[in-house]
């Protein structure tokens, strides 16, 4: 029996990142676009994921959702795809995963909130500092190609596009291991397909009002 897989997006998401892991896997998938305000909400898709955000994928039955936990999944479900180191060397691939998924989406989203910490109480917050944060990251994308030397993973989707979108809204400031890195991520064939897919959807959303 083949493989059943279902992404469901809205191209003006985070979906995107889903979308370029799918393509990066070259599976077959099917896409169920979702807008905001209604089928996102509708129970059909709650049933699938309470939280009633995208993305989430749908794979022979088994439910994933969040971003990093899809890009993981993936890889391990699709491994000719070459998307995860072995499993002996996997302290990189799951550190800068996490470390992405956590202090690095934090400190962007509470800094383009305009959140400030109480002087004096960095240490309460997960990621101490944004400034901390950025010179972090900027250490793992520096003096190797991927975040895991010299093979591309899913870490490097997922971190990646956490790098690219700073870049490109101004949230991550244009340091040159970022911009360097973003260069290389974009040169991918898979990162151009997913914008192509969603810029087209997203223009056709756009031209319908």
């Amino acid at each position: 029996m083949s493989d059943t897989l279902t992404l469901y997006t809205n191209p003006m998401s985070r979906g995107q990142i889903a979308r370029w892991m799918l393509e990066e896997v070259g599976a077959p998938y099917d896409a169920v676009l979702l807008d905001y305000a209604t089928t996102m909400k509708a129970p059909d898709y709650l049933a699938i994921n309470p939280m009633g955000k995208v993305p989430a994928i749908v794979h022979n039955g088994t439910i994933v959702t969040e971003c990093a936990a899809i890009c993981a999944y993936l890889a391990d479900a699709f491994p000719a795809a070459n998307l995860a180191p072995p499993t002996t060397a996997r302290g990189a691939y799951y550190r800068w995963l996490f470390f992405a998924a956590g202090p690095v989406e934090a400190a962007i989203t509470n800094t383009a909130m305009g959140f400030v910490l109480p002087e004096g109480r960095d240490r309460s917050a997960g990621y101490g500092s944004l400034d901390a944060v950025l010179d972090t990251l900027e250490q793992a994308v520096s003096g190797t190609t991927w975040i895991c030397g010299t093979q591309f993973t899913a870490a490097d989707v997922y971190v990646g596009s956490q790098v690219d979108w700073g870049l490109a809204f101004g949230t991550m400031p244009a340091r040159p291991a970022f911009t360097a890195y973003a260069q290389r991520l974009r040169a991918r064939p898979a990162y151009q397909r997913q914008k192509d897919i969603d810029g087209t959807l997203i223009a056709a959303m756009q031209k319908q009002g």
